[in-house]
């Protein structure tokens, strides 16, 4: 464990040791602090020492039975709001309750800590050099266990160990009350409560949310170094010695990759995490191998101006506390990889409909959380034991789940007209292709102009890298600050299936996607195993020599375009959309060609209405020709108002002012790199390559205009595109 790494390389390194335990719950105690910049509380980690042979089996008949009303014993309220300062022991745990005594506190004490802005107890407690310590991190050996979990840009404040025996009403999950020693009993309760049947998921998040709560009962030895914690308790010399729950007091840092703090379209402060090269390891200690698959809540304190919105299950309401603050809490019941997590806090408005419909009201009543479902066997699941939506008869008849839409202040008017309506007709469309929704609510937000990311992909087939006995990996090419503007694998991606559609026919190809999503639901899979289960499920005289190993030769690892995808282009300028915009190139061309004497009004052409996609399709003929001289490409802007358009279309605009240096719309194009700071990037690169003094001046003058909010990687990307 005493690898170093240099974080400018380009792997990112999964470090947690998930071979040999996992997380099965985090529950998560968060204050933001906008002035400061950071995120700072506690995150408790549950575990489970790892079982490979049972870790996607199913349970037995528990999960037939139905939902069982909240037993009288669990904790008295649902989602405690505790007092903390980290890095001190504040908390004193009231039987009574079974929570902390609540009061609202100050920021906590200043982290005056060493090496990294990380305080580390572990040489001082046991004099070991973090360098050159030594351990088992296996089951087995003579040296303490040690818990590696992924972390970087965090300050460690304090760790400990979480008396979950002190719980009131907890000893019901205790199967040996004669166990004398402390420690096997607390492990035994965190075992019972996290193998809980699927019918009991409330239950069981109450019990999360006290055990989270609980007094400590011990530090432990921790040590950081740039992408990892270290966490150990002397003599627990095996992963099922070590303890099941785990109390993490840390803070967040203002320059940490999983957090942007920057500002939203409306100018207000604003802080969001994105699926970033390093993932969630910036915002809390977390296993961040795929295989780690946990549940969550999250209870989030901020100023009462702000609107704390989560990637979870329940459609959360603020709690008001007192001195002008607001708690969220929101909760995940499928079992997903940490990188899920998402978290976005600002001043954002709820976009609600002018008027009501009767079909809005009724989607309204359809909605429904877990606690309403009758758990009856609509079908075999796969996947590890939660109290899944296609189990439940309702659930899989709801066309449209329950929605909001979120925004800045400037933006909720466009949203209001735009934006909005389109949300139920498209869950409507997903519904009709791949039937039941995974979730039961759905949260829609417009982000802000430097959210960077395109895509979250690393391809590379099955193979991620090397993984160790212990678990952890290395992602190849994972920090490549370039890798989030490359889309090939997506287009590529979205052509085979086009492809596969085409070659199966809508019927076959959309009654193969409704069984895979049913088969595979809630699992993690591979990008064979949906090829795999194709090939299986169609005729053979539809397979035509199609193969896995085939597709991947064709589409995936080679370069270029794929001759399949050659001939369908051809197919595709038969198209009658794509001979629509065939057309009007003509038009445009001879437009341009006409010399600058004004003909009669009778020959002047009459342009076509086209849709946005048709746009993005005319542009792109348009940027093959050598020249357009500046008449044209007014009247072009004028014909299809192309800096109202969305953000493809205008993309297209720009490059054909940078192309053809027309100076008068230079104003679009630093509206684009300002607005669409991910898209923009491209556009760069172009006003760099043109040589042009104009252009390239245009470029740095907004590159310092916007970055010190540019995304790290578009930052680094973009200033070496510049100097």
């Amino acid at each position: 464990m005493d690898r170093k790494l240099d974080p400018s390389r380009d792997d990112l390194p999964l470090m947690a040791n998930t071979s040999h335990i996992l997380v099965k719950h985090y529950a998560l105690d968060l204050e933001v602090d906008f002035e400061s910049q950071v995120m700072e509380g506690t995150i408790v980690l549950f575990f489970a020492p790892d079982d490979p042979e049972n870790r996607f089996r199913k349970k037995d008949s528990s999960t037939e039975e139905t939902c069982q009303s909240e037993s009288s014993e669990a904790c008295t309220a649902r989602m405690p709001e505790p007092c903390h300062v980290p890095g001190t022991s504040t908390r004193t745990f009231s039987s009574k309750t079974g929570y902390n005594d609540f009061a609202m506190c100050g920021k906590g004490e200043k982290d005056t800590s060493g090496k990294d802005g990380n305080h580390d107890n572990w040489e001082q407690a046991s004099g070991i050099s973090s360098s050159k310590y030594c351990c088992d991190t296996g089951n087995h050996g003579s040296e303490d266990f040690v818990l590696v979990l992924d972390c970087c840009d965090l300050s460690v404040l304090k760790v400990e160990e979480v008396d979950v025996a002190a719980v009131p009403g907890i000893e019901k999950f205790t199967r040996s009350p004669k166990l004398t020693v402390v420690s096997e009993l607390r492990n035994q309760i965190v075992h019972e409560l996290v193998t809980l049947p699927a019918d009991r998921w409330r239950e069981q998040l109450d019990y999360f949310a006290c055990c989270s709560q609980a007094p400590g009962c011990g530090e432990l030895l921790f040590d950081t170094d740039t992408w990892s914690l270290q966490i150990r308790k002397r003599g627990a010399q095996t992963a099922t010695d070590f303890p099941h729950a785990v109390r993490i007091w840390y803070r967040t840092k203002p320059q940490g990759r999983s957090v942007t703090w920057t500002s939203d379209q409306s100018g207000r402060p604003c802080v969001y995490t994105m699926g970033s090269p390093i993932n969630n390891r910036a915002l809390f200690p977390c296993q961040e191998p795929p295989v780690a698959m946990s549940t969550w809540q999250a209870t989030v304190r901020a100023a009462a101006s702000f609107v704390v919105l989560m990637s979870g299950e329940n459609s959360a309401k603020p709690t008001q506390l007192q001195e002008g603050c607001s708690s969220w809490h929101y909760y995940v019941t499928m079992p997903m990889p940490a990188s899920t997590f998402t978290i976005a806090v600002g001043s954002w408005t709820e976009v609600k409909a002018e008027t009501c419909s009767s079909n809005d009201l009724a989607a309204e009543r359809r909605g429904f959380s877990p606690s309403d479902a009758d758990f009856g066997c609509v079908g075999v699941c796969c996947h590890m034991e939660y109290p899944c939506r296609f189990q439940n008869a309702s659930a899989t008849t709801q066309e449209i789940i329950p929605h909001r839409v979120f925004a800045p202040v400037c933006l909720q008017g466009a949203c209001q007209g735009t934006l909005l309506p389109l949300v139920p007709p498209c869950l409507s469309a997903a519904y009709s292709v791949l039937r039941t929704h995974p979730f039961s609510r759905l949260d829609v937000l417009v982000v802000p102009a430097n959210f960077p990311s395109l895509g979250m992909a690393r391809p590379n087939k099955e193979k991620t890298g090397c993984v160790s006995d212990s678990g952890s990996s290395v992602i190849k090419h994972g920090l490549n600050p370039e890798k989030v503007f490359m889309q090939v694998h997506y287009l590529k991606g979205y052509f085979l299936l086009r492809f596969l559609a085409r070659r199966l026919g809508d019927d076959t190809y959309l009654s193969f996607l409704r069984k895979f999503v049913l088969t595979f639901h809630g699992q993690l899979i591979l990008s064979q195993d949906f090829l795999q289960m194709l090939l299986e499920n169609i005729p053979e005289e539809k397979r035509l020599e199609l193969s896995v190993e085939s597709i991947f030769r064709d589409w995936l690892e080679s370069s270029g375009i794929p001759q399949p995808l050659q001939t369908e282009r051809q197919a595709g300028a038969e198209c009658g959309l794509a001979r629509q915009v065939g057309v009007e190139v003509e038009k445009w061309s001879r437009v341009n060609r006409r010399p600058r004497k004004r003909k009669r009004r009778g020959t002047e052409e009459v342009f076509e209405k086209l849709l946005p996609d048709q746009l993005v399709l005319l542009l792109e003929h348009l940027l093959e020709q050598k020249t357009l001289n500046p008449r044209t490409l007014q009247r072009l802007e004028r014909t299809y108002h192309l800096p109202q358009q969305d953000a493809e279309v205008r993309h297209r605009w720009c490059e054909l002012i940078v192309k053809h240096k027309y100076t008068k719309a230079y104003k679009t194009v630093e509206r684009f790199l300002q607005e669409d700071q991910a898209m923009g990037i491209y556009l760069y690169g172009e006003l760099m390559v043109s040589e042009d003094a104009r252009q390239q001046q245009l470029a740095r003058r907004c590159f310092e205009l916007t970055k010190e909010q540019m995304d790290r990687c578009s930052a680094q990307v973009v200033a070496e595109m510049l100097f």
